[in-house]
């Protein structure tokens, strides 16, 4: 989040809450590069055809549609906007199973890199669930998880917005992490059995 006003921000958020509509398109325009560079940063990790600009777009279309968003804070706004890019992905991911058990029903010849793409599909999808079942056991570990994995935010950035220090992100970063590979592993077990 580095060159962005913090306090233009509040202001803009403040304004939206009042039901400014023009605000959000200031908004955006102060944030776009930050969430183009984290959406870009996620995309390359998860291997994904999805373009960074038609997630950080769809991500912009889906804080528009709020009928009147009350977002209270930065800290509230970015994560909202981290849990619309983790949604749009798996979206996006669930979009790409149904078309691999024949929902588009149409013949193709898949190749290595395109199956490394459905399987981290599925991985993303397992990942979901995990975080859905962290968050009923913690809910701030699932926000360090949506703004480090999610929104590419470090832990000094994570730290400022859920207003912790970065060291209490580092632990809770370490401490998600072993409980997702536990939920993962619970759920891995659970399907094979």
């Amino acid at each position: 989040m580095t060159e962005i006003d913090p306090g233009e921000i509040t202001q803009l958020l403040a304004a939206l809450s009042r039901g400014d509509r023009p605000a959000l398109d200031r908004l955006m325009e102060l944030v776009y590069q930050d969430l183009r560079r984290r959406a870009h940063f996620k995309l390359l990790s998860s291997g994904g055809t999805l373009s960074t600009t038609a997630l950080v777009h769809e991500t912009y279309l889906r804080l528009a549609g709020a009928a009147r968003p009350d977002w209270e804070n930065r800290r509230h706004f970015f994560n909202v906007a981290a849990c619309a890019m983790r949604q749009i992905l798996v979206d996006y991911a669930r979009e790409r199973g149904a078309a691999k058990r024949g929902g588009d029903a149409r013949r193709v010849e898949l190749d290595s890199n395109q199956l490394a793409v459905e399987q981290q599909a599925t991985e993303l999808l397992e990942i979901d669930r995990a975080l859905g079942r962290l968050a009923s056991i913690d809910e701030r570990l699932a926000q360090v998880v949506n703004l480090r994995f999610f929104a590419g935010l470090t832990e000094e950035e994570t730290g400022e917005l859920l207003q912790v220090s970065s060291r209490t992100v580092k632990r809770d970063w370490q401490k998600a992490r072993t409980l997702l590979h536990q939920l993962l592993t619970e759920g891995a077990s659970a399907q094979a059995g």
